[in-house]
């Protein structure tokens, strides 16, 4: 079978941060798993804050830089706006490059396909150019999907600078407040960036082969059903290391990349505490707490009298001030025997851990679908982009959690944080949350089993990658049969209904 002298070769391509080039990972070690080779391409900053300058992979995954135009040492937090600019203009070319010089036209190792996270819209134009079809990796829930599409297509009504509190009803989703949708859509949004870029996305998708999401059937279907006959995305998550899926061991939960070290003694210190008894506390990466907010969260946590695992991590701009971010003098030592701080945690195997009893969370979608999996209930504290939107599903849709109500001055007093950690542990609704969770991780870990929804997507996305390379290889060798789609899918045989976009494995 001549055709088998080429490999069916992926190449992804991520935004430089943690939380994007993550799920792209763990999708890489699936595809992998289905037999196909991937790379992974990311600016040189990225190789500079993330790896040692020598690796050249990661957990199997080929690893591949490229310039995005700006010295090693240009601050790129400056300026959102310009970066993303920069980025859009000299990202193409260096990408180009990148493909020509490790996947030549006439080599073994001619792409199949390139996948590229929403940050980096400008590299489907790069796809299209190499002739190489692309499919985008959406890292955010489905239910933004669809909203962003609506509201960049001028399907629905928004608000807007005139009425600025109008209700959003959209197909699949619950009502949504202008408080409820993502910061970008809101006529306040003062990014320029971002906004042009999910607009050039969402008035392009038909350039795409395919839209892959993060997430998994079971836990949005309404809102993936809602896109069906519009634009579908096929859901082929949830993306979260193997360990939380009881699919792998501790070097598969490393998998990943890390900005920052976690610190070990959180796992130390929760084998000593009881079952279910610790709130785990969190805001990511980027959010900073405003001082009397940090100020608030402390109080509420000592008078809860619970046991706590709080990750405080420093901004890392002395500039800052005025104490942003910091805990208030003296909470470490007075509360020294009821909680652990610490600058950063292993996450996921900190929500795994049978102590942890709730999370209070900014509700980025990464830290959405591992509290998910892992089957904890959520205190939502959304800032901005589509985390006011999960804070929505977790409280109307999946019904797992509760969401803190900022007062006039946008911060959360140390009543209602309080109110709700007792809520949460062992109110009148405690057995509801936590058996909603329970229900979703068994729904989590059935969609990604053998026959499971997002496994069978993903079935059906590597057959249609390997027919079309195996139908390009053989017109550029004049072959007549395909021994690609023989050796890789020649125990798979897709039913496909018409109308729907899921696929069933049937044999």
């Amino acid at each position: 079978m001549a055709a088998t002298k080429q490999e069916i070769h992926v190449l992804m391509v991520s935004f430089a941060a943690q939380g994007h080039i993550n799920p792209l990972l763990r999708l890489a070690k699936r595809l992998i798993s289905k037999g196909l080779h991937v790379s992974l391409a990311l600016t040189e900053i990225t190789r500079h804050r993330m790896f040692n300058s020598a690796a050249t992979s990661i957990s199997g995954v080929n690893l591949l830089f490229f310039s995005d135009g700006l010295s090693l040492d240009y601050d790129r937090k400056a300026s959102l706006d310009f970066y993303f600019e920069t980025l859009g203009k000299f990202g193409p070319i260096h990408l180009s490059n990148l493909i020509r010089e490790n996947f030549p036209i006439n080599g073994r190792k001619k792409l199949s396909c390139i996948i590229n996270n929403p940050f980096v819209p400008w590299v489907i134009d790069v796809g299209i150019d190499h002739g190489i079809p692309c499919a985008m990796f959406w890292i955010q829930p489905c239910s933004i999907y669809a909203i962003y599409y609506r509201f960049y297509n001028k399907l629905n009504t928004f608000p807007t600078l005139i009425n600025p509190e109008f209700n959003v009803e959209l197909p699949g989703l619950p009502v949504l407040l202008p408080g409820d949708l993502p910061s970008f859509v809101l006529p306040s949004n003062p990014f320029s960036s971002i906004p042009k870029l999910f607009s050039d996305l969402f008035l392009n998708l038909e350039k795409y082969d395919w839209v892959l999401g993060s997430s998994f059937y079971e836990l949005e279907k309404d809102a993936v059903d809602s896109m069906s006959e519009i634009s579908p995305i096929r859901s082929v998550g949830p993306i979260v290391p193997p360990s939380l899926l009881g699919e792998g061991d501790d070097e598969e939960e490393n998998a990943g990349v890390e900005f920052w070290k976690a610190e070990e003694c959180c796992i130390e210190w929760l084998d000593k505490q009881s079952s279910s008894s610790v709130i785990y506390i969190s805001f990511g990466s980027i959010t900073v707490l405003p001082t009397k907010q940090m100020e608030c969260v402390a109080n509420a946590l000592k008078s809860s009298k619970k046991r706590f695992l709080w990750v405080v991590k420093l901004p890392e701009s002395p500039s800052l001030g005025d104490g942003k971010g910091e805990l208030p003098s003296g909470f470490t030592e007075e509360t020294k025997d009821q909680g652990l701080i610490v600058s950063w945690s292993p996450q996921t195997r900190v929500l795994a851990h049978p102590s942890i009893a709730c999370f209070i969370t900014h509700c980025g979608w990464n830290s959405i679908l591992e509290t998910t999996v892992a089957g904890v209930p959520v205190i939502a504290y959304p800032q901005w982009t589509d985390q006011p939107t999960n804070a929505k599903l977790v409280t109307d849709v999946f019904r797992t959690g509760l969401r803190l109500k900022a007062n006039q001055d946008g911060i959360v007093g140390s009543d209602e944080i309080e109110g709700c950690i007792r809520e949460i542990m062992d109110g009148p609704k405690s057995d509801e949350f936590k058996s909603n969770a329970k229900e979703l991780k068994r729904a989590a870990r059935e969609a990604v089993a053998s026959g499971g929804s997002s496994d069978r997507n993903i079935e059906l996305f590597v057959q249609e990658v390997v027919e079309r390379s195996c139908l390009q290889y053989d017109r550029d060798n004049g072959n007549e049969d395909c021994g690609l789609v023989e050796e890789f899918a020649k125990n798979i045989i897709i039913e496909r209904k018409e109308g729907d976009n899921d696929c069933k494995v049937v044999g």
